[in-house]
């Protein structure tokens, strides 16, 4: 397994809108079949010093990349 990425990361601040958006489409892809589902997550407004947040309680984007990278290694059905 890979080691969880920190909000903190400097690489966090390099990540764009749309790249964060089809993070998210990644994560609803790879979730569904899981049973994970979040209907309303989405890249929010308000950023934390420099750092995108994604809506699902004003999670960073650490949070995202790191459930994906637990995904990413469930075998696919």
């Amino acid at each position: 397994m890979n080691t969880p990425i920190d909000p903190h990361d400097k690489i966090l601040r390099t990540y764009t809108e749309p790249e964060v958006t089809a993070l998210l489409l990644e994560l609803h892809e790879r979730g569904r079949p899981l049973g994970l589902r979040w209907g309303s997550v989405a890249v929010s407004d308000p950023t934390i010093d420099g750092r995108l947040l994604v809506d699902f309680g004003d999670a960073p984007v650490s949070t995202l990349l790191n459930l994906l990278t637990l995904l990413r290694e469930v075998p696919r059905r």
